[in-house]
């Protein structure tokens, strides 16, 4: 068998992706699951080329388990003073909580650049330093390799943010709760997200599988609640997907319950279809096991029913 193995073979970068702005960040674009995997979160790349005064960012997106924007400067040559330059230009021009920059090589100067940045920052910043590659076995088609070479210390800045006590004790306790909810997620439902880092805010999302949908989870005024967000720049696009939702609402209704509530949040660009908990439970609650039963449990059923009408819909919902 072992005279069957093929071998592992390096393709220059420049063969797969002719041109940065044309094939490569287009084809990030739409691959962003590739990235996704390599920085351990679930990104959703929302735009290439966006405009920051008078220059053009290759990529911008979202962390879809934060919330917080992420920022990717790409290159296909050996990383330089420019592309630093850039990508410190764009930070500060789009707030991101993710920075992302990739290229085929990282001198260890830009590389060692990224590590400072990363211990000199604050908890609501992240750089990263990914090589990008290709290779193929024998003459199969070539394959995406990312490598991440800089990354944050996220246990040191842990640390920095107790000992200068930034975070509220809610702020942590959210951090603690959702900690424990990706944590039983990754056991229990691996599929639901690629997402790490939990959020020190009162709710935390996770893809749906389509731009601008997600399902939420949150702590509202009245209690726990989970739901399936449409927050598409696009007011009328998410208002067509949530009346997709309602045609549907009998099998809803049938299969989850009647608890489910249709939300065109009027006020809003945005609707939602949502289960509340019923009661006024706070992360800060001693039980707060019980209400962590409770979000896993109710986005699953949700979320089952869901995907299968989202199956259905089919390209209705793009």
């Amino acid at each position: 068998m072992t005279e069957d193995l093929g071998r592992l073979e390096v393709v220059d970068v420049r063969e797969v992706w002719r041109h940065e702005a044309l094939d490569f960040t287009r084809w990030m674009l739409s691959s962003a699951d590739v990235l996704s995997e390599s920085l351990g979160m679930d990104l959703e790349l929302t735009a290439a080329e966006h405009r920051v005064g008078g220059f053009s960012l290759d990529l911008i997106g979202t962390d879809r388990t934060t919330g917080g924007v992420v920022i990717v400067e790409n290159q296909l040559e050996q990383t330089d003073h420019g592309h630093l330059g850039q990508l410190l230009t764009y930070a500060g021009g789009t707030d991101p909580a993710t920075i992302v920059w990739c290229a085929p090589r990282f001198r260890d100067e830009h590389r060692a650049a990224l590590d400072w940045l990363n211990e000199n920052t604050g908890e609501g910043r992240r750089f990263f330093g990914i090589e990008i590659a290709a290779v193929r076995i024998d003459d199969s088609r070539p394959a995406p390799l990312f490598r991440v070479v800089a990354k944050p210390n996220d246990w040191t800045k842990q640390v920095h943010v107790e000992k200068t006590a930034s975070l509220s004790g809610k702020a942590a306790a959210y951090r603690e709760f959702w900690g424990r909810f990706l944590e039983r997620v990754r056991h229990e439902h691996p599929t639901w997200t690629t997402g790490t880092t939990p959020p020190t805010t009162s709710w935390i999302t996770l893809p749906f599988g389509i731009s601008g949908i997600s399902y939420g989870a949150l702590y509202t005024l009245t209690g726990p609640r989970v739901e399936l967000y449409f927050g598409s720049p696009d007011a009328e696009r998410n208002l067509a997907r949530f009346h997709r939702f309602v045609e549907a609402r009998a099998r809803l209704d049938e299969e989850f319950g009647s608890s489910v509530v249709f939300d065109p949040i009027p006020s809003k660009k945005a609707c939602r279809i949502r289960v509340d908990h019923g009661s006024a439970a706070d992360v800060l609650d001693p039980d707060s096991d019980e209400t962590l039963d409770w979000f896993i449990a109710t986005l699953d059923r949700f979320r089952r029913v869901t995907q299968q009408i989202r199956n259905d819909v089919g390209d209705d919902l793009r």
